[in-house]
């Protein structure tokens, strides 16, 4: 099997090979740190997080730089607003995404830059251009020639001629051309600023992320990633100065995860509608927000609503609920629970069963084949649930062998090694009471449609966390065993 990842740049899927073998450098672009992160911003920090865990469990080495924007417009209004400085909003910002991604379940990035200490490394970038005609200043700024460039617009596919008419830009008597892009911002009264050979300024946007990315991972990405809105005209502007500097591609993979809609409508300030990742987490777990965005491919568009996340708290309260009982019925017998984590290239344990084993072997098998196939989550989620039913059907034996347990146990670690779909041990102390409730009424429904399996699956839910339900002159009761 060889992974396949489609690649925006080429609109084709193509397999992967880094430009060292064996070792994997992943650029995604981060947060403007002046507010808390919302569910848009936590599709691509999930997805890319389970792209680098996939390629960690195939063996990769994996360098995963995440950057933060900590000076821009919105930073220094959000200052304003606040009474405080620049770097203190950066600061606050920072701590909260830190802390909003690590309940998701995602993982520490190899480095979180910030743009306010690679104020050095942008100016020698620009200036870099600069000697090489790419870039002009004029009235304070500094921006990049765009028509000297030549292949500018192949990642989004469109040319210049498109772009001018196209796409409605502001006139600007200081560019030479209507498409040039700021690469250094001249400082205005009282903002904050670095000296320059341009005079007191900020770096512009698009310029951050080519300098940081140069800095740490070369001047050639294994896979440069980020949410589709990224792709024109920042990822555009990137491959420009990047490739206009070096003479080299910028990444040979480009990936951009889809939009999310809040019950069908587009997520905007304007309708009000987003949904921070802190409120979303205090009426949902954080393994159901994981389920609900990697359930649709990462390149289709995603529409969040009750009902969905309703769904994903059942689907991974089903996973959470197998992983528990196949650890009970190994400590039942005596046996050595499953902790280390194996790479995927390996087999499954044996069980002492050949039947089981071909099983095992055919589950693991499609969960490679479905990430494999452009990170395939939906099919690889299929896989899991293929396991989950395997396990269920096992437990229901007279006789469940410590090996076959533990062979079970071992490959569903694995595969959500990848996906992150089991709570952490912190959380795994059962349902809430609301949980309960909800699902007793939810019982309750699929009793009166009359949906029995539905209504067995439930009850067989709470019984398997501890909950009796009791039926009394007074109606239904549940309790804690």
């Amino acid at each position: 099997m060889s992974l396949k990842v489609y690649n925006t740049l080429t609109r084709e899927k193509e397999t992967f090979e880094p430009l060292v073998p064996g070792k994997v450098k992943m650029y995604v672009c981060g947060p403007t740190v002046y507010d808390y992160i919302h569910i848009g911003n936590a599709r691509p920090a999930i997805l890319f997080d389970v792209v680098r865990r996939y390629l960690e469990a195939s063996g990769y080495e994996v360098t995963y730089i995440v950057n933060f924007t900590d000076v821009d417009d919105k930073l220094i209004r959000k200052a304003e607003q606040l009474g405080s400085t620049v770097p203190e909003v950066a600061d606050r910002f920072i701590a909260a995404f830190e802390e909003d991604i690590a309940a998701l379940g995602v993982r520490r990035a190899t480095r979180n830059p910030r743009v306010t200490r690679h104020i050095d490394d942008i100016v020698a970038f620009i200036k870099g251009l600069e000697d090489k005609g790419f870039a002009y200043a004029s009235g304070g700024d500094v921006y990049f020639r765009t028509g000297k460039f030549g292949e500018y617009g192949k990642l989004s596919h469109q040319n210049l001629e498109e772009l001018q008419f196209g796409i409605r830009i502001e006139v600007d008597e200081r560019k030479e051309n209507p498409e040039d892009f700021v690469l250094w911002k001249g400082a205005k009264p009282g903002e904050i600023s670095w000296d320059s050979p341009w005079g007191p300024g900020r770096p512009g946007w698009h310029i951050e992320c080519s300098a940081m990315a140069r800095h740490y991972l070369g001047d050639t990405l294994d896979i440069h990633g980020g949410g589709h809105d990224l792709q024109f005209p920042h990822h555009e502007c990137e491959v420009a100065q990047s490739e206009a500097l070096t003479g080299k591609p910028l990444a040979r993979y480009w990936m951009h995860n889809g939009y999310i809609h809040i019950n069908n409508e587009k997520m905007s300030k304007s309708l009000g509608n987003g949904i921070t990742v802190r409120e979303l987490l205090k009426r949902t777990k954080p393994e159901a927000v994981r389920y609900f965005m990697l359930a649709t491919h990462y390149r289709s568009p995603l529409n969040f609503s009750d009902s969905t996340i309703r769904q994903a708290e059942n689907s991974v309260l089903r996973i959470a609920n197998c992983n528990s009982n196949l650890h009970h019925r190994m400590a039942a017998i005596g046996a050595e629970p499953v902790t280390e984590v194996r790479k995927l290239n390996e087999p499954p344990l044996p069980s002492g069963d050949e039947a089981l084993d071909e099983r095992l072997r055919e589950i693991l098998d499609r969960f490679r084949a479905k990430m494999d196939d452009d990170f395939n989550t939906p099919d690889a989620i299929t896989a899991v649930f293929d396991l989950v039913a395997e396990a269920n059907q096992y437990m229901q034996r007279d006789v469940a062998t410590a090996s076959g347990l533990r062979a079970l146990a071992d490959l569903l670690l694995r595969m959500d090694d990848v996906l992150g779909l089991l709570p952490s041990p912190a959380e795994a102390n059962g349902l809430l009471d609301e949980e309960v409730e909800r699902l007793i009424a939810e019982r309750a429904e699929a009793r009166k449609a009359k949906n029995w399996a539905r209504a067995d699956e439930i009850r067989d839910l709470l019984a398997a966390q501890g909950i009796v339900l009791e039926d009394t002159p007074q109606g239904l009761r549940w309790r804690r065993k």
